[in-house]
């Protein structure tokens, strides 16, 4: 017999078998001798009035066992099937082609980047000496950015695709078993190169193919279907049916589309700061104690406030995490946030954004679809010339940014290479700079000490999500001016994270008639 029922547990009684098991009969009114197993199927944090944890449990009875939760996947040979084309290797494109191999099709995918194995070395280069290597960084190689945005699987994306199945999925490929039931599952970018190169291998495995170092410079369109593709500017390739899976950093990709007369238009998006905390402060604010204890995770946080009819909000919070330098071309700044398994960093970022619409940037292009894009461009080279060095991120105490004042110096902060004080309030554009201030004062009027100068700003996030759509049919999730074209993912405007990306790339997969 298998039931289920909810519990409140502080944190040193879910971690206390002896404790569980009494629950359990107390809330049954059974003897222990009954219970065969449980497990945690649901858990969240709940730390209004004391921590606690709010936990769904799972019981089997009377000898029974529990029911395998993992997912059955059944992963065939596709090597001599149809073959289908995938522009992109983070989650839409790698998970477009385990869809590719579970419906028996044979992914083709081209990625631009680099493999995790190498892509790190890339990376390396550039937290030490500001060296950019354009197709392989934070936003573009395997994995995606999502590999070095620590894993957050969050999403609100429910009615959308299967959920489950893409966490279970994870799991299969190396994620800890807690994403399963964490309200908030989180993986962790030292995690997420492993899953990678786990799912790499798979593909593989099962007659896929992957191409590193190839990007997409060209599509010929003939009778408004995609005829071939063109990789690394010469190499020719035939094309039955193609998943658009590029991310939302790809923007050479955005301007060959339009000339292709693919179908785009524009969207609201958001931009703003990175915020950096001493973890220890943001413990101590959410947990309302004076040191963490020993069974909760480092502290999180969740706002949102309305100035002046936009939204200002938290957005890729990393609780003991750091800053990373997520920019894709020369003489721009871009910073974003990530953090390990453990997150055990003595920091806490988020990045602290404006909501944004087409009517504050609709003059930043002569071509209206990319003016989002132009104002994003302009912001991010704005960043780099009042920070002045490569990968030099312009930064203030967050006070003084709310104040108005010049930091005459700066407090530690995790962001690689480094920062330089930079008066960030008087050269951002003022209709964002204005609301990120009063955004700052009401969060700090809810989080009570969130407003000091222990926190530090870091400029700019401009990479929330991208800033125009690839159209496409809503039912079919095909290109609404090229039939057999499959936008999706975050590149394409239809998804916001690792979930929700991957879903997108298993939902288009499952439009393609095998």
């Amino acid at each position: 017999m298998l039931q289920e029922a909810d519990f409140i547990f502080y944190p040193e009684q879910l971690y206390n078998r002896a404790f569980v098991l009494k629950s359990i009969v107390r809330q049954f009114g059974c003897q222990e001798s009954d219970i065969s197993a449980y497990r945690i199927v649901r858990k969240s944090i709940d730390a209004r009035k004391g921590v606690k944890f709010n936990v769904r449990l799972q019981v089997a009875m009377q000898g029974d066992d529990l029911p395998d939760l993992y997912g059955i996947f059944v992963f065939r040979d596709v090597s001599v099937c149809r073959p289908v084309t995938i522009i992109g290797a983070g989650p839409a494109g790698y998970f477009a082609a385990l869809q590719c191999i579970l419906s028996g099709l044979k992914p083709v995918v081209f990625e631009r980047g680099k493999s995790v194995d190498e892509r790190k070395y890339d990376i390396a280069a550039l937290n030490s000496s500001g060296v950019l290597n354009p197709e392989s960084n934070y936003a573009f190689g395997e994995g995606g950015a999502g590999t070095y945005s620590d894993g957050k699987l969050f999403t609100r994306s429910k009615k959308r695709g299967n959920v489950t199945e893409v966490l279970q999925l994870l799991h299969y490929f190396g994620a800890d078993e807690d994403v399963l039931f964490e309200a908030h599952p989180h993986i962790g970018t030292d995690r997420l190169h492993s899953i990678m190169r786990n799912i790499r291998n798979k593909i593989i495995d099962c007659g896929g193919e992957i191409h590193f170092s190839s990007k997409l410079t060209g599509i010929k369109v003939v009778a408004e279907r995609v005829n071939s593709i063109v990789i690394n500017g010469s190499d020719e390739y035939p094309c039955e049916n193609l998943i658009l899976a590029t991310g939302h950093s790809a923007r050479d990709v955005y301007y060959m589309l339009n000339s292709q007369g693919v179908q785009l238009r524009e969207k609201g998006f958001a931009m703003g700061v990175r915020v950096e905390h001493p973890q220890a402060l943001i413990d101590s604010i959410q947990y309302k104690c004076k040191e963490r204890p020993k069974f909760l995770p480092a502290a999180s946080y969740s706002l949102v406030k309305q100035v002046d009819g936009r939204g200002v909000y938290s957005f890729c919070m990393c609780p003991g995490g750091k800053i990373v330098s997520a920019i894709t071309e020369e003489e721009s700044i871009v910073v974003n946030g990530m953090s390990n398994s453990r997150r055990n960093s003595p920091f806490a970022n988020s990045g602290i954004v404006v909501e944004l619409r087409p009517e504050d940037y609709a003059m930043c292009s002569d071509n209206r679809v990319f003016s989002g894009l132009e104002f994003q461009k302009n912001l991010e080279t704005l960043a780099y010339r009042n920070a002045g060095g490569a990968a030099v991120a312009p930064a203030q105490r967050l006070t003084d940014f709310v104040t108005g004042k010049i930091s005459g110096n700066l407090p530690s902060v995790s962001y690689e290479p480094r920062v330089v004080s930079s008066p960030m309030h008087f050269w951002m554009p003022e209709f964002l700079s204005t609301r990120l201030r009063e955004g700052f004062r009401q969060f700090d009027r809810q989080m009570h000490g969130f407003l000091t100068n222990e926190a530090v700003v870091v400029g700019v996030e401009s990479r929330t999500s991208s800033p125009l759509q690839v159209l496409r049919d809503a039912e079919m999730m095909r290109s609404a001016s090229v039939s057999n074209l499959y936008p999706c993912g975050e590149g394409a405007g239809y998804a916001g994270g690792i979930v929700s990306s991957a879903i997108d790339g298993m939902e288009a997969v499952k439009r393609i008639e095998v």
